[in-house]
C-alpha cells in the first residue's frame, strides 16, 4: 500500500467512526446551546459578568451534542453534507488556582481560562482552513443559519476584553485547531489607562471604567461632549450629584468617551482606536478622512484576538502561507498573520472600498512584505473559474478568512436589523460559496 493509499484509508476510517458516533449522539435542541451564548445577548452594551466558580484541579464535563438535530444530520448525510460533533471534553484550568471563568465569552479557551477540546468532522478539516467573524449579538436564528452553512461547525464566541483594553464580542466560525494557541508579543495594554496614560491625570474617581466598550463605526458629535461639559461645570469643581454621574457615565459608555482635561470628555481619535484594536499607529492615515477612518476601524478585526486563534497555523506553515482574504477591510487578517511572524507568500485580498484597498497596499509596502499581494474588488466576481485560474497561478490556498458586513445583524442597528436577508449582510452567503468553490477546485486539482 502506497503512502497516498494509506492516507486515504485512514481518512475513510475516520469518516466511518465519525458517522457511527453521530448516529449514537443524543438529540439535543439548539436552544440548549444558544441559551448559554444569549444569556449575554446584549454584551456589547453591558458591563455585567456572570461568574462561574471552579476550584483548583476541578474539571468540567461538556455534554456530547450535535450542533444540529439528528433529523437535520440524516437529511444532510443523504445529500452528502456534513455535521460537526463535539466530543465530551474536559475543561481544565490553565493558569493555577486563581483562574475562574468570569463569563461565557471565552470561546474554546482564552489566556488564563479553561480550554475546551473539540473533534471536527474529517470532511471539514483543513486545508483549506477557514475563519469567519461576525457580531456575537446578532439574532439567534441567524447564528443557527450560519452554523448550517458551515456544515454544522459551531461558532466560538469570544470577547476581546481578554486581549485588549476594549470589549468586542464576536462569533468566530473556523476549522482551526484549538490547542497550542499563543499570544502575540509584546502583550498589549489591558486597560484604557495603560493604553492612554495621559488620561489618568483627569480621570475622576467616580468613573470606574478600565475598559472601553465595543468600537463602533461612528463617533460622538460635539453637542454630546459640550452638553456633558456644561453638566460638569455646574458642579463647580466638585463631584457632580449621583444622578448626574450616572447620566455622564451612561454617555461615556455608549460613546467610548475618555477624559482629556479637567471636566473635559472627548471621543477617541483614529490613532487611539488603531492602538486599541492592535494595529500600528497611523495604519489608516493618509487614505481617507477622519470619519471614514473611524468607520473602517469599526468594521475591522481586533488583531490580538484573531492572532491568538490563528497562532496555531505558524507551526503548520513554517515557510509561509497563501491566503484568500475576503471582505479584507483594512487588512486585519494580514496584519494578524504578519504579527505572528507568518510569512505571506501570496495574498488575494477582496475588498470593494477603495480607501481600504489603499490602506492595505500601503501597509504591505511599509511592513516590508516580500510576498505578492493581488487586490480584487467584488466578491461576487470571484467565480469558480476565477479561483481555478488563481490557483493555477499561485497554488492552493491554505486559509480563507474574513468577516462579512454586519450592518443588518448588529444590535446597534435599530432601523434595518433584518438579518442575513438584508442587502449588506446577505453577502455572508458569498463567503460560504467561495469557500465551497475553493474546496472543489482543490479537490479537482488532486485527482
Amino acid at each position: 500500500m502506497t503512502h497516498e493509499q494509506s492516507r486515504k484509508y485512514c481518512k475513510g476510517s475516520l469518516r466511518t467512526i465519525f458517522r457511527e458516533n453521530v448516529e449514537k449522539a443524543v438529540d439535543k435542541d439548539l436552544e440548549e446551546i444558544w441559551s448559554e451564548v444569549y444569556g449575554l445577548h446584549d454584551i456589547e452594551t453591558s458591563d455585567s459578568d456572570e461568574s462561574v466558580s471552579l476550584d483548583e484541579g476541578e474539571t468540567w464535563e461538556r455534554t456530547s451534542v450535535t450542533v444540529s438535530k439528528k433529523r437535520h444530520f440524516e437529511e444532510r448525510k443523504s445529500l452528502g453534507g456534513h455535521t460537526t460533533l463535539l466530543k465530551s471534553s474536559k475543561v481544565v484550568l490553565t493558569s493555577g488556582p486563581s483562574s475562574k471563568p468570569k463569563s461565557r465569552m471565552t470561546g474554546f479557551g482564552t489566556p488564563g481560562f479553561p480550554v475546551l477540546s473539540r473533534i471536527l468532522n474529517p470532511l471539514v478539516e483543513g486545508p483549506p482552513y477557514f475563519y469567519f467573524e461576525n457580531v456575537a449579538s446578532m439574532p439567534k436564528k441567524e447564528w443557527e443559519n450560519i452554523t448550517r452553512h458551515f456544515d454544522g461547525v459551531e461558532p466560538e464566541f469570544v470577547d476581546s476584553k481578554y486581549f485588549c483594553a476594549c470589549r468586542r464580542p464576536r462569533g468566530y466560525v473556523h476549522n482551526l485547531p484549538v490547542e497550542g494557541r499563543k499570544l502575540i508579543l509584546p502583550e498589549p495594554p489591558m486597560t484604557v489607562q495603560e493604553l492612554l496614560p495621559r488620561t489618568t491625570e483627569y480621570w475622576p474617581s467616580w468613573d470606574p471604567r478600565t475598559k472601553l466598550h465595543c468600537i463602533n463605526t461612528r463617533s460622538a458629535c460635539n453637542s454630546i461632549c459640550s452638553g456633558l461639559r456644561n453638566l460638569l461645570l455646574a458642579s463647580d469643581g466638585a463631584d457632580p450629584p449621583l444622578d448626574v454621574q450616572k447620566h455622564i457615565l451612561k454617555k461615556c459608555s455608549s460613546w467610548n468617551l475618555i477624559w482629556t482635561g479637567p471636566g473635559q470628555l472627548a471621543p477617541l481619535e483614529p490613532h487611539e482606536i488603531e492602538l486599541l484594536l492592535g494595529f500600528d499607529e497611523d495604519h489608516t492615515r493618509g487614505a481617507s478622512n477622519k470619519t471614514d477612518r473611524i468607520q473602517s476601524l469599526g468594521n475591522s478585526f481586533q488583531i490580538n484576538t484573531v492572532a491568538y486563534h490563528l497562532s496555531v497555523l505558524k507551526p503548520l506553515y513554517p515557510t509561509g502561507m497563501r491566503v484568500l482574504s475576503l471582505f479584507s477591510g483594512i487588512g486585519g487578517a494580514e496584519v494578524a498573520l504578519h504579527k505572528l511572524g507568518i510569512h505571506l507568500h501570496y495574498v488575494v485580498s477582496v475588498e470593494i472600498n477603495q480607501n481600504n484597498k489603499i490602506m492595505v497596499e500601503s501597509w504591505w509596502k511599509k511592513s516590508g512584505q516580500r510576498g505578492k499581494l493581488k487586490q480584487l474588488d467584488n466578491i461576487t466576481d470571484l467565480t469558480s473559474d476565477v479561483l481555478q485560474d488563481l490557483m493555477e497561478e499561485i497554488g492552493e490556498f491554505d486559509l480563507v478568512i474574513g468577516g462579512s458586513p454586519c450592518n443588518n445583524l448588529s444590535g446597534n442597528n435599530r432601523v434595518s436589523r433584518v438579518g442575513l436577508a438584508g442587502p449588506d449582510s446577505s453577502l455572508f452567503f458569498e463567503f460560504t460559496r467561495v469557500l465551497e468553490d475553493v474546496r472543489k477546485v482543490m479537490h479537482r486539482r488532486k485527482r
